[in-house]
């Protein structure tokens, strides 16, 4: 088991959930490719979705539903600040993951986090486990409770 999926296991275990990660037999790496492989609608995909906080330099995490955009200046109002690409370093250095794999749970460090209210719509939801072929089904309430996300709209 990589690095990556032991700590989003941990962090769901240690919250109290027993929830284990589905290995899929191929990639998972768009909301896409997630939902084909559920077996789900596409906006039951929880996609975490980074951007570059200009001012603050770090990090900042938007989970949207995996048929929706994040609209930049939408995001930005809601962080409060000005926001631009988050390139693979940044993302790696700050959460722990590569692109393709990037839970909403589990970060190495604490990440802020927006929360998009269509996937409230759904009982369950997919999120990345950490790796481009694992993901995890869990109540969407749960999984905003877990990442710390706010409630905000920022999608197109």
């Amino acid at each position: 088991m990589s690095k990556s999926l032991k700590r989003v296991v941990r962090a769901l275990h240690e919250a109290g959930h027993d929830i284990t990660p589905l290995e899929m037999p191929s990639e998972t790496r768009t909301a896409q490719q997630a939902a084909d492989a559920a077996g789900c609608h596409l906006d039951q995909i929880a996609k975490s979705i980074i951007f570059h906080g200009e001012t603050s330099g770090e990090a900042i995490l938007f989970i949207t539903a995996g048929g929706n955009q994040v609209d930049a200046a939408k995001a930005s109002e809601a962080a409060g600040e000005l926001l631009g690409k988050a390139d693979a370093a940044l993302i790696r250095a700050q959460t722990g993951f590569a692109i393709g794999g990037v839970s909403p749970i589990g970060h190495l460090n604490l990440i802020r986090a927006f929360w998009d209210a269509r996937l409230s719509d759904y009982d369950t939801v997919f999120a990345a486990a950490g790796t481009p072929r694992h993901i995890f089904p869990i109540a969407p309430d749960v999984l905003r409770d877990l990442s710390g996300a706010v409630l905000a709209d920022f999608t197109d």
